[in-house]
């Protein structure tokens, strides 16, 4: 006999874990923040999360994601002149052939992130008061990225 059917416990259940992938095409304005929070909220209730992880990868080199501050626009505006500030446009760069505003990008994602892990816990995403998901486009037009998601946990019922 083996853990809880040693001690007599054997009608307790484990809760199953379950997975779920899934895509989101999000369309950004260039250049900023873009706030997916709510996407991301959606689509658990769609999977019908319950307690687990979400993994969000991004895959793209000239974007990132970040967890920041979502009640004063402030914030961002500062972070998005310090990124400019580590990494200025410039046709100085080797790479080049893309723009003044590419290599800058692919800077600015090396130092951010391209994937978050996130707890949910009872079909919501373990997030502080004041903090948001967003996706940071770092080209100055608009592009189209692609964000991956995969939930391991619980299902509700």
């Amino acid at each position: 006999m083996r853990g809880r059917e040693a001690r007599g416990d054997a009608a307790l259940s484990e809760p199953t874990l379950t997975q779920a992938h899934g895509r989101l095409s999000i369309e950004t304005e260039g250049a900023g923040f873009t706030d997916i929070t709510g996407r991301l909220k959606m689509w658990l209730a769609d999977n019908r999360a319950d307690d687990g992880l979400l993994t969000v990868f991004l895959r793209h080199t000239s974007a990132s994601l970040t967890i920041q501050e979502n009640a004063d626009p402030a914030v961002l505006a500062d972070l998005a002149d310090a990124l400019a500030r580590l990494a200025p446009e410039s046709r100085s760069y080797r790479h080049d052939s893309e723009g003044p505003d590419d290599m800058p990008s692919h800077i600015k994602s090396m130092l951010t992130a391209t994937s978050l892990s996130l707890p949910v816990l009872a079909g919501r995403m373990v997030l502080g008061t004041w903090q948001a998901v967003y996706l940071i486009e770092h080209r100055l037009a608009p592009h189209r990225r692609e964000v991956l998601l995969h939930y391991v946990g619980t299902r509700a019922a």
